[in-house]
């Protein structure tokens, strides 16, 4: 899971992302309107945690600019702003949840991972996909019945891939869900290839069938057989 906090408050902006770090959550963070525009023009995210009050505009512009491109990241306001006109420009404006500061960090996980399910998998914390059964809060997975061993970026990376079925991911996207923007930084993505190969064995082993396709030259596609 892939996170952009939105907050100028150093202190708190720490906090999240030392909290959702250890709950194995990737964060990015950008402390003024302009880097999260930057940010959000680059990278998909599956959250953005959004504090309205920023150095060089408000988070309304966000969501407005978020709106504009048609984009699906999820959206918490965090906030100090109880106003119930507040919210309601907010949820207006597209936010899917608002939190008013100060908050507790595991209610904000919480809602993290609610927000992530309703959009992604329906709402379920088991998400099944014919014989593979994966469990988001246990973070195990079962290949008909039987607990298989997978590392946490493969729980992440097949995730990623049935919550993308039947899309073509590109390497770099791939990376970018995993690394986040620190694959800007790496040379080459053969991780990716390294990652996929990994989990494409384990599957296999286990009685899976073989869902992920190689697409030539682009990147891996999720797909029933």
């Amino acid at each position: 899971m892939k996170i952009l906090v939105i907050e100028d408050e150093i202190e708190i902006a720490s906090s999240i992302k030392s909290y959702l770090k250890s709950n194995d959550i990737l964060c990015e963070m950008a402390d003024d309107c302009e880097t999260a525009l930057e940010k959000i023009a680059l990278y998909d995210y599956d959250c953005i945690l959004l504090d309205l009050m920023l150095p060089d505009g408000d988070g309304f512009a966000i969501l407005k600019e978020l709106k504009k491109q048609n984009k699906s990241d999820g959206v918490i306001i965090i906030s100090a702003k109880e106003a119930l006109e507040t919210k309601i420009e907010g949820f207006n404006l597209g936010a899917d949840d608002y939190l008013t500061k100060p908050f507790h960090l595991s209610e904000l996980l919480v809602r993290i991972q609610s927000l992530v399910r309703r959009k992604n998998f329906n709402g379920s914390n088991i998400i099944t996909f014919n014989e593979i059964e994966i469990d988001t809060l246990a973070k195990s997975v079962k290949i008909k019945d039987k607990k298989i061993d997978c590392t946490k970026k493969e729980i992440d990376l097949l995730l990623f891939l049935i919550g993308n079925k039947n899309k073509v991911l590109s390497k770099s996207a791939i990376a970018e869900h995993l690394s986040g923007d620190m694959a800007d930084m790496l040379d080459n993505h053969d991780f990716v290839y390294a990652h996929i190969k990994n989990l494409k064995k384990k599957l296999k082993e286990s009685g899976s069938a073989d869902y992920i396709k190689s697409v030539y030259g682009i990147g891996y596609k999720w797909e029933n057989d």
